[in-house]
């Protein structure tokens, strides 16, 4: 299982925390960030391997040393921060197995959020670098139909994010 843009590792904690035994890694680009994940991944007996790379750049013999690809791989409110966010995609999907999983957990547009509680959330994530991207998920669906994947995209709460599912 692999996190792409792990930052500090803590989905990687629960995970393992949840399902114990498995093989799990991380992605980040930002090198300070994968020292903070090392800590807490030490500190909560948690064994990952995690890779300072570029989401686009995933190869996972180059990066990892393994022969076999991911059963599953997962963005976590991460692709909003990435500029090459297409290429990042593309790059977990050639990196699936046959059957394996891609999730995508991001913002959506908050549409049925109050006006004021929505233009608020956006401004302080802009603030952070992060962004909706409404094309995102049109990408996931052009991509799904034309590698005849199957995609099913849910909603957490009144829009403020979306969960889509890739099977390979």
């Amino acid at each position: 299982v692999l996190e792409m843009g792990c930052g500090t590792a803590r989905n990687l904690i629960k995970f393992n925390k949840r399902h114990p035994g498995r093989h799990l890694y991380g992605l980040d680009a930002a090198s300070v960030m994968l020292e903070t994940a090392q800590k807490s991944l030490a500190k909560h007996r948690c064994d990952a391997k995690l890779v300072c790379a570029y989401a686009e750049n995933l190869d996972h013999q180059k990066l990892f040393a393994q022969q076999e690809k991911f059963d599953a791989i997962f963005f976590s409110y991460s692709l909003s921060m990435m500029p090459t966010w297409p290429d990042a995609i593309d790059a977990a999907l050639a990196n699936l197995k046959p059957g394996g999983k891609l999730y995508v957990v991001d913002f959506w547009d908050q549409a049925d959020l109050p006006r004021v509680a929505a233009k608020s959330l956006q401004t302080w994530l802009h603030w952070f670098g992060v962004h909706f991207r409404p094309e995102l998920l049109d990408y996931l669906r052009e991509v799904a139909a034309q590698q005849q994947l199957h995609l099913d995209i849910q909603t957490v709460g009144p829009r403020y994010a979306y969960i889509a599912q890739i099977t390979a």
